[in-house]
């Protein structure tokens, strides 16, 4: 039975060594929940970092620990203490953390940091290659595990992986200062499904595999190598009744059962019926925008004073990263400002702030959240933030407001919260005194709306739909209608090609023989093609035919004395070997000077564009050009050129980074089936790799092999990856 293989940094326990005796507690995080289904209770098995180096532990602790992870179905990554410092402290929480997270002025670009996360993403690799089996699929999680997914490809090129990034992923502007940014994008690029929390991350990722791997992307589907990688969003929710149901039990609570924080708190509005309670709850990092919040709240007591011994800050701060140096800087800031603050403000009776630099127990997280009037969650940066979703599925009278940064992945579900900009104090204090002023009404609808959003879309159902989704990505290879050409199908070919008394082929140029570049004029033939398309037209009753878009200039230059038979501008003329050039069309050009000046105004106001001017055609090409202005471009300009010609005969193709505008009558297709009409062949080869093409695989005879080059939707019945594999396909029929 096929299984899920989920991976990430830490394994979902604590693992605790006391009198050699080793102790697994389960992880309450979000993760480890929406995971349960699919790890504990499904046929999966967990890969990860136990939380102990190798250095902590002697060979017979390791044997026992590795033994008590498979228990709970885990598979443990072993890593030194210089893997962790260098690999975990260093790459991921100095270089990608602040650079995704915006802070780069905090990045360090180290190169023993980056041999070091490949190194671990290795070593995860090397376990997780291990336990595949036939039909498994593996699902990757966060910044950690970046270059793991291509890791796991190069040895199990089948396999269905997911990998789903928990942080922000940056824009273009911010990911091209990385100097890894290449091979972190392939890394990523071995997934079937990439997930993000937001659309915004998602267009940001897409952004980036367009402008720095100059890759194709069709809405969300990118094209990589011979597969098609799919990028979605998925908002990650919350166990939205392990908190709302806790929230009913604390307020039924007896007074005698209750904590000693939530008798504290009861104090504190039994003193005073008017008292309320702001709260904010963050681990100390400095994308949580913490000493924004603060100051934000010195200028709300400043800006409304009226509000001074009536509203308390209640701020949670989980200790992280604390070895770090610029979370120990967070850490001193923000002792400063609290102490300031209350220092100034302080009364007798009340405190202005109540800072906690600790964890809670569950229990005491509830005591707060049921306690609290409104949530302040104010990151500058955060993928998503659950603490916002806690707040709300914790309201079970559907009162409170949420103040919420728009920073926040959440926030793009979350509008009825109340939005904020986390640097703009004016903004914040004006919307602290809205929310304490709001109408209990306008509460109750806005929670209640909040509430059900939240409680339908679970950390549960998060999984199950990136889960559904990852599976539904074996069917990609289906909207192609070609199949990759295997060895099998190879044999076939040159089996019937050995047999045929008369042959066939059809090859395409740019794409097909020869690899794009990004000025057509340097894609003349190199010596190796030239010795393949000359052993390949000396077999006997074969006929090779380079069938392009090119002009009959160009093919006249490369080929003039060449056996074999050329057909140019997608169908015009027409020369068969040892004889002159022959009209296949008889065609005007004097369209192109109103097409021209059109297709000018384009190429300056799109910078890396030009116009390639044939004899019967016109090109514009765009293969230089930024590739999302580019287009924005092609739909500007094939909306303007459709209106023009519409009553001329002419037609628009959309060719592999090029728009050309040439003859309604003209096609590959109608040359081709001259060709087949002038002789009878017992094999046909068609090949090629772009829209101008499907007219040949649309003219071929059911008993012909058509070739796409790439994975797109075609007419042919096969596919190869790029112009190398063709070469190579060719070279076999010598």
């Amino acid at each position: 039975m096929s299984k899920t293989i989920i991976v990430s940094n830490r394994l979902p326990l604590q693992i605790k060594i006391e009198d050699q005796t080793i102790k697994t507690i389960p992880s309450v995080g979000g993760l480890a929940t929406g995971m349960k289904s699919v790890h504990a209770e499904g046929n999966g098995i967990w890969i990860g970092w136990s939380g102990l180096t190798e250095e902590e532990i002697d060979e017979e602790t390791s044997i026992k620990v590795k033994n008590a992870v498979q228990k709970e179905k885990c598979v443990a990554v072993s890593l030194t203490q210089e893997d962790v410092e260098d690999y975990y402290f260093g790459f991921s929480n100095r270089t990608l953390w602040p650079l995704f997270h915006y802070f780069t002025d905090y990045t360090e670009f180290e190169l023993q940091y980056w041999e070091a996360y490949k190194r671990v993403n290795q070593k995860f690799a090397d376990e997780v290659i291990n336990h595949i089996e036939e039909g498994d699929s593996v699902w990757v999680h966060d910044y950690q595990l970046l270059l793991l997914p291509k890791l796991i490809r190069d040895k199990k090129p089948h396999v269905t992986i997911g990998f789903f990034l928990h942080i922000p992923f940056p824009s273009y502007e911010i990911f091209r200062t990385f100097p890894w940014r290449e091979e972190i994008l392939e890394g990523m690029l071995g997934s079937n499904l990439l997930g993000f929390h937001t659309y915004d991350y998602e267009r940001h990722f897409l952004s980036s595999v367009k402008r720095i791997l100059r890759l194709d992307v069709k809405f969300n589907e990118i094209i990589y190598h011979d597969r098609i990688v799919k990028v979605d969003s998925f908002p990650m929710g919350i166990d939205y009744d392990k908190f709302h149901n806790a929230a009913s039990k604390n307020e039924k609570q007896q007074d005698k059962n209750r904590t000693e924080l939530q008798k504290r708190l009861d104090d504190h509005f039994q003193s005073d019926s008017d008292a309320k309670l702001i709260l904010s709850i963050d681990r100390l990092d400095y994308t949580k925008g913490i000493p924004n919040r603060i100051r934000a709240f010195e200028y709300f007591l400043n800006k409304y004073p009226e509000f001074r011994e009536k509203v308390r800050l209640i701020m949670l701060a989980v200790p992280s990263r604390s070895n770090v140096p610029q979370y120990q800087k967070l850490k001193r800031d923000t002792d400063e400002l609290v102490g300031r603050i209350n220092g100034q403000f302080a009364t007798v009776s009340w405190t202005p702030i109540w800072y906690f630099y600790r964890s809670m127990p569950f229990e005491n997280l509830i005591d707060l959240y049921t306690s609290a009037h409104i949530g302040l969650i104010t990151p500058v940066r955060d993928g998503m933030n659950l603490v916002a979703k806690e707040f709300v599925a914790t309201r079970t009278e559907q009162d409170g407001v949420l103040i919420l940064s728009e920073m926040a992945g959440a926030s793009k579900e979350m509008n009825e919260a109340l939005l904020i900009n986390p640097n703009n104090f004016e903004q914040i204090a004006d919307t602290i005194k809205q929310a304490l002023e709001m109408p209990m009404d306008e509460q109750q609808k806005r929670m209640k709306l909040l509430q059900k959003r939240i409680q339908r879309y679970t950390v549960e159902k998060w999984a199950e739909e990136f889960l559904k989704s990852m599976e539904a990505t074996k069917n990609n290879d289906d909207i192609i209608m070609a199949t990759r050409l295997k060895k099998d199908q190879e044999d076939k070919l040159l089996e019937e090609y050995q047999k045929a008394a008369s042959r066939l082929m059809l090859l395409d140029y740019d794409g097909t023989l020869v690899g794009f570049k990004d000025d057509p004029k340097d894609a003349s033939p190199d010596a190796e093609l030239y010795d393949l398309l000359d052993s390949l037209s000396s077999h006997h009753n074969t006929d090779l035919v380079i069938i392009s878009g090119r002009d009959r200039e160009t093919f006249e230059n490369w080929y003039h004395n060449k056996p074999y038979t050329l057909i140019t501008d997608h169908g015009v003329w027409i020369k068969h070997k040892d004889k002159d050039w022959t009209a296949l069309e008889r065609l005007k050009n004097d369209w192109m000077e109103n097409i021209q000046p059109v297709l000018q105004t384009f190429v300056d106001r799109t910078p890396g564009t030009f116009i390639e001017k044939k004899r019967y055609s016109l090109a514009w090409h765009y293969r230089k050009a930024d590739p999302e202005l580019s287009q924005i471009r092609v739909l500007e300009l094939t909306t303007v050129l459709t209106s023009l010609i519409s009553n001329n005969d002419l037609s628009v193709l959309e060719g592999n980074k090029v728009i050309e505008i040439k003859s309604t009558n003209v096609n590959k297709g109608r040359a081709a089936s001259r060709l087949l009409g002038e002789k009878e062949y017992d094999f046909m080869l068609a090949i090629g790799d772009d829209w101008t093409d499907e007219y040949m695989f649309e003219e071929m005879p059911d008993e012909a092999a058509t070739i796409k080059v790439g994975i797109k939707k075609t007419a042919a019945k096969y596919y190869v990856k790029d112009s190398k594999e063709v070469r190579e396909l060719l070279s076999k029929f010598n």
